[in-house]
């Protein structure tokens, strides 16, 4: 008989399901394998992978079989892989050149390919299915990695169906049938479209297809399956509904996809050349009537603050403390939540709820102001701190509830009048040097408030460009040379060459084509093709440069986070809530997160074709035709009426478990072990705007108001009680993406720890 001890059992290892494989997956293996190559916690856990198209670290939104045609809205140099220095508590970090941005991993594939679609430098925009190989490529040496340390990762191509609890875990069910057990449920499943049936609307379109030769497609994705040539192909007109980005995706796909070009056009930057292959018409209609806008030339961040670089706007009127004194002073009585576990409705501990606002009249006034300021200020950066001081005694009033301006307390422009005062101060100023009756140094000498000659010489190459502020230095204090000179200059950038000129206005900036701008259809098209071939150019001229540009890229790019801040938690009354995600989200995805200059080029070349129509106009319905058999396509505004023969929903679907194409969130909902959450308001209104009610560490609430801590719900499925949850991941920012998955994996290691010391003590 041996001496020899018995082996010692080995415990079992604590299993992670991470059901759904694409982006934010890709960033929780890649933190997870970073943590395993320090923590020698080898053989303590498993991972199993789900992701029901296969595409693993991508999924289907960024597969990299996608077509060609469909870009990224974000620059190369702007979406990274790895977490950095900028987030703090992340852990251990990798060497700096195994996490490279996007930029530098295209410029590696070039060197090895020599393909030009990797031919990128840090400010272009990528393709993107690049993005979807370099996700890939990520994701695929994060497991490599994983599994070196003695981690098992299994990558399961099917659809999680069900979760279910199960004695200390969960057992999780997918479409094939398969049963596995987990410890830990991380969802992280991504967007989906809805299903058509579970909406009156879809089920009346979808019974129309199937009863007349019409076609209706709930989803454009997969594009090369959803848009076949049979339903899409020459001979039929095709009815997009939605103008951003996934109708972009849609349009060039059915035309560029189809063998059509574009070729250089000396008047308008490209001009179409169709194949034959694609639809007779393609028909964009939404209920703004217009395409998202270009988003502007990158020139922020450029060198750092040593190398000269501007950087993201830092807010001067519109910030948290300027929300939190708004709360105090008008906010509205919030509803005592409960805590979690003791009542129905809210997650938030008694008495934590914020006072709550109304967006339109609250907040929007000092988006509006902060916008007016940094155009402005743009215009005459050297006269910006003489600008907000004009402002800042109504400011002041306006967040005390004191405000006494004039005008509506429904107008957004209401704070506007002593900005508007100061303009007008410094453009009189301006315009008598140019027109001669004044020198610059007679009138920098009598006017103390604002630096003169540098004011003159910044405006002038904002509107001008350099070699006009070049001739201005050179014409020096001589009042006739700086006449002669400025009577000569244009703007390239189709600026207005007035000093007085250049006016911000809210209302023109999110409708600039007015309603007194057409009578028929024909006119609305020619409208909209000179405002689209307007924002191009003023997009080239950049987010530093341009004032319109950089007013709408520096408040609802650079300050999204505190509009999130204004209105997640419940920040707003419900009433006002649903008005917000109905109205102002669309103004942020037209103002802040368009296409390219050079996507919106093509877009606006199949326009002046006449093969992508745009008369439309604002307002758009969609009917049936049963004598027709075919979809109308009405417009109220511009008179428009077309039959399509094939309708598109061309647009992202906001979560919401009722109406869901896939059957996990409401199977989780009829378990208890989710619900919506509910936006409540003193007054007895509520609003559900479709996400799951969730605590701050992003657990599931469940039925009985307690909460599931072995459920872990990221992305898409918490909008709702948060705003602005669909990106990619950006270098040197403390991103939220990337703080959403460090802050899940603290609370995962210490769910991790617990199960080991009890599987020990229980040995």
């Amino acid at each position: 008989m041996s001496d020899r001890p018995a082996p010692t059992a080995r415990p079992e290892p604590f299993r992670l399901a991470v059901v759904g494989g694409g982006p934010r997956a890709t960033y929780v293996l890649e933190r997870l394998s970073a943590d395993a190559a320090e923590s020698g916690r080898e053989d303590r856990l498993e991972v199993r992978v789900y992701e029901r198209t296969g595409e693993f670290g991508a999924g289907q939104a960024h597969s990299p079989t996608q077509p060609a045609t469909s870009f990224l809205n974000r620059i190369a140099g702007q979406v990274s892989f790895a977490a950095d220095e900028s987030m703090p508590g992340a852990g251990p970090l990798r060497p700096r050149a195994g996490r490279p941005t996007l930029h530098e991993w295209c410029r590696r594939r070039f060197a090895e390919t020599g393909e030009p679609d990797f031919d990128l430098g840090p400010e272009d925009w990528p393709k993107r299915y690049v993005h979807g190989l370099a996700l890939q490529d990520s994701f695929t040496a994060y497991v490599r990695e994983l599994r070196s340390h003695g981690v098992p990762v299994h990558l399961c191509p099917d659809e999680v169906v069900d979760v279910a609890r199960q004695d200390a875990g969960f057992e999780v069910r997918t479409a094939a049938g398969e049963r596995h057990r987990a410890d830990h449920v991380l969802l992280v499943t991504g967007h989906g479209p809805h299903d058509p049936e579970r909406s009156p609307a879809g089920r009346r379109r979808a019974a129309f297809a199937r009863r007349t030769r019409a076609t209706y497609l709930p989803s454009a994705y997969p594009l090369a399956t959803a848009l076949s040539p049979a339903v899409t192909g020459p001979g039929t007109v095709v009815g997009c509904a939605g103008m951003g980005l996934t109708a972009i995706d849609v349009v060039l796909h059915l035309t560029e996809g189809r063998g059509g070009s574009f070729v250089p056009d000396a008047r308008h930057g490209l001009r179409y050349v169709p194949s034959g292959r694609e639809p007779s018409s393609i028909v964009a209609f939404s209920d703004a009537g217009m395409f998202t806008f270009a988003r502007p030339h990158h020139a922020k961040e450029q060198g750092g603050e040593e190398g000269g670089g501007i950087r993201e706007h830092q807010g001067v009127f519109f910030t948290r403390e300027a929300v939190d004194r708004l709360r105090a002073s008008v906010g509205r009585a919030p509803v005592r939540r409960a805590p979690a576990g003791t009542a129905p409705a809210g997650t938030a501990p008694a008495g934590t709820a914020p006072a709550q606002l109304d967006f339109d009249r609250d907040v929007l006034p000092l988006v509006v102001l902060e916008m007016a300021q940094l155009h402005y200020a743009t215009l005459f950066r050297p006269a910006a701190r003489f600008l907000a001081e004009r402002s800042a005694a109504l400011w002041r009033d306006f967040l005390d509830g004191a405000c006494t301006a004039a005008g509506s307390p429904d107008d957004p422009e209401r704070l506007l009048g002593p900005l508007r005062a100061a303009v007008d101060e410094i453009g009189a100023v301006l315009e008598r040097i140019l027109a001669g009756k004044e020198a610059p140094a007679t009138a920098g000498a009598r006017v103390r408030q604002w630096p003169v000659e540098a004011t003159l010489a910044h405006w002038t190459g904002v509107v001008f460009g350099d070699d006009a502020r070049a001739r201005l230095r050179e014409a020096g204090n001589d009042p006739a040379a700086l006449q002669r000179g400025a009577a000569a200059w244009r703007s390239p950038w189709q600026l207005d060459e007035s000093p007085t000129g250049n006016r911000f206005s809210w209302h023109r900036t999110i409708a600039p084509v007015p309603r007194s701008a057409y009578a028929t259809p024909g006119q609305y098209r020619a409208a909209l093709l000179r405002a689209m071939a307007t924002d191009r150019v003023w997009a080239r001229q950049g987010n530093t440069d341009n004032p319109h540009k950089a007013a709408t890229d520096g408040v609802w790019r650079d300050l999204r986070s505190v509009l999130s801040y204004a209105v997640d938690d419940a920040g707003l009354t419900a009433s006002s809530h649903r008005a917000f995600l109905a109205r102002h989200t669309r103004h942020h995805n037209r103002l802040a997160n368009g296409a390219a200059v050079e996507v919106m080029t093509r877009i606006e070349a199949l326009a002046r074709h006449g093969l992508l129509d745009l008369t439309t106009g604002p307002g758009a319905a969609v009917e049936t035709d049963d004598t027709e058999g075919r979809f109308r396509v009405t417009g109220p505004a511009t008179g428009a009426v077309h039959l399509v023969d094939t309708l598109v929903d061309a647009r992202i679907h906001p979560f919401d478990p009722r109406l869901d194409v896939a059957p996990l969130f409401r199977r989780l909902t009829e378990r208890g072990l989710v619900r919506q959450w509910r936006n409540e308001s003193a007054d007895g209104t509520s609003f559900e705007p479709g996400g799951l009610d969730l605590t701050a560490g992003f657990h599931p609430v469940r039925a009985d108001g307690s909460a599931e801590p072995g459920l872990t719900v990221l992305g898409p499925a918490a909008e709702g009680r948060r705003s602005f949850l669909l990106s990619a991941l950006r270098p040197d920012r403390d991103h939220y993406v990337m703080r959403d998955v460090i802050n899940w994996l603290n609370d995962f290691r210490e769910a991790l720890t617990a199960h080991h010391e009890e599987r020990e003590c229980g040995r």
